[in-house]
């Protein structure tokens, strides 16, 4: 490996030293979890004993309530725990094919010095993510994984924690602002923002994806942040002996094992002992996988052909995106044993998900979460509102960091806000949606996937993720404050 230089900028010194900070003391993700419940806990006990807060079922929620609205909550998001969890498994399934897996290698060829190493993994990431998050996070920790293995083999020292935040970037920044964001696609079904609720949304038919998604201030947001975040993450690469190779974290005998890679499964024919019997042959039947995956996604293609873009919700994506790993496998039996894989990597999110869930039922049991929304939107002007909805969420989510359901509590009290302020729908869930991504730069629950495929720990890589969460808020208020709406419209 080249020494390359010991010289590094200010910025660089400053995100290696907090890096380290952080590397020492941050708390495994389940344990992550464990503490903000009491946090939680103790804050809603505390300002409920106050009156600063007041329960659904009207004052002060004393302990035993708070445990009963604890134990409500791991149980009332099943359904979208279930459509969180299909989009990742979805997304593994696909990014493990091996002509996606391919092209990746090649694409980790391209670059010749680290920052355009960790610059292209985060880029190809954020842009994945517009289009699938669960695809991002699989196919995002896949390369990062991939861009460490070949740097190492060409002599480029790229610091390989700060490639697996690279391949996070997707969730941490882009992802609530496309395809699959949380908040866009359930405000397409006004039942599902503000059901139980003295709000109701106006139009009743729900807020169309031309309106967030599609208009042209998401994308604008989109791209700018990309450059941005690009721009922070050339800065703060690390040089010379700062930077840790791959062979840090994965034994080089296992790196380069031509019997596999680790993350991935090698598929291997082995010589058949015997005629396969006929169940066999029904199970590996391309005919039949083929088929039913062809109409499947067909018959998405004629809802988007049909409806355009406002066909898509959350249940039209993680259907298109089943069928279409079911088109591209097309063997039953490699697309189930592929999805046996996906399993593992979603594992920490089944396991994590009710307990987030156990302290989104305090927060809204206690009003706890209601009470943070009317107070951020109570500061708010009609020029300041995207501001502090981004502020309001990001506050919320590094304690909940569920999208949707986040959104179910915080929807209403943002929405009514917006409402009456005179600020656009659309453009009040489309800036609500990049603070419940920003601070999955503080928690780390969606990582898990990714560390399990980098090999990396979770205060390995979230020094770095702090230091590009502070970056991000000065750009993030500016381009919030002054990006107009309606100058934006297709």
């Amino acid at each position: 490996m080249s020494t390359g230089t010991n010289q590094s900028g200010t910025i660089e010194r400053v995100g290696y030293r907090l890096a380290s900070v952080v590397e020492r003391w941050m708390p495994s993700p389940f344990l992550f979890a464990i503490l903000l419940t009491y946090l939680v806990f103790v804050a809603a006990l505390v300002l409920g004993e106050f009156g600063l807060i007041e329960s659904a079922e009207g004052g002060a929620a004393g302990p035993f309530a708070l445990v009963e609205h604890w134990f409500d909550g791991f149980w009332n998001f099943l359904e979208f725990a279930m459509q969180m969890t299909l989009i990742l498994m979805t997304g593994f399934a696909l990014a493990y094919h091996p002509r996606a897996n391919d092209l990746l290698v090649r694409l980790a060829k391209v670059p010749d010095t680290a920052p355009q190493a960790v610059i292209l993994v985060a880029v190809f990431s954020m842009a994945i993510a517009w289009i699938h998050w669960g695809f991002s996070l699989i196919l995002g920790a896949i390369f990062a994984r991939e861009m460490g293995k070949v740097a190492y083999e060409k002599g480029i020292d790229v610091h390989y924690p700060l490639l697996a935040l690279s391949g996070y970037m997707g969730l941490a920044l882009t992802w609530h602002w496309g395809l699959s964001g949380s908040a866009p696609l359930l405000l397409t079904d006004a039942a599902q923002v503000g059901e139980g609720t003295a709000f109701h949304m106006v139009p009743e038919e729900g807020i169309p994806l031309s309106q967030t998604i599609m208009h042209g201030y998401g994308i604008t947001l989109t791209v700018l942040s990309i450059v941005f975040a690009a721009l922070v993450l050339y800065l703060i690469t690390p040089s010379g002996e700062r930077s840790r190779d791959i062979t840090e974290y994965i034994p080089e005998s296992e790196l380069f094992d031509t019997a596999g890679d680790g993350g991935e499964t090698v598929e291997t024919e082995s010589e058949p002992s015997e005629k396969p019997a006929p169940a066999e042959r029904i199970d590996n039947n391309l005919v039949l996988g083929g088929l039913i995956g062809l109409t499947g996604f067909g018959y998405v293609l004629y809802l988007l052909v049909s409806q355009g873009i406002d066909a898509l919700n959350l249940n039209v994506v993680n259907f298109g995106f089943l069928m279409a790993g079911l088109l591209i496998w097309t063997n039953p039996s490699a697309y189930r044993d592929k999805f046996g894989e996906a399993a593992t990597a979603a594992a920490g999110v089944i396991l994590l998900f009710p307990f987030f869930a156990g302290i989104q039922g305090i927060m809204a049991g206690s009003g706890l979460a209601a009470e943070i929304a009317d107070a951020m939107v109570g500061l708010a002007t009609e020029s300041t509102f995207p501001v502090i909805a981004w502020l309001t969420a990001a506050i919320v989510n590094a304690f909940v960091p569920s999208g949707g359901g986040e959104w179910i509590i915080l929807g209403p009290s943002i929405l009514e806000a917006a409402n009456d302020l005179g600020v656009d729908l659309g453009h009040a869930t489309m800036a609500y949606a990049v603070g419940d991504a920003h601070t999955n730069l503080l928690n780390p629950f969606w990582a898990i996937p990714l560390l399990a495929i980098t090999r990396i720990k979770a205060r390995e890589m979230f020094g770095y993720a702090i230091v590009m969460m502070l970056a991000l808020f000065p750009f993030l208020a500016a381009v919030l404050y002054l990006l107009p709406y309606e100058a934006l419209a297709f």
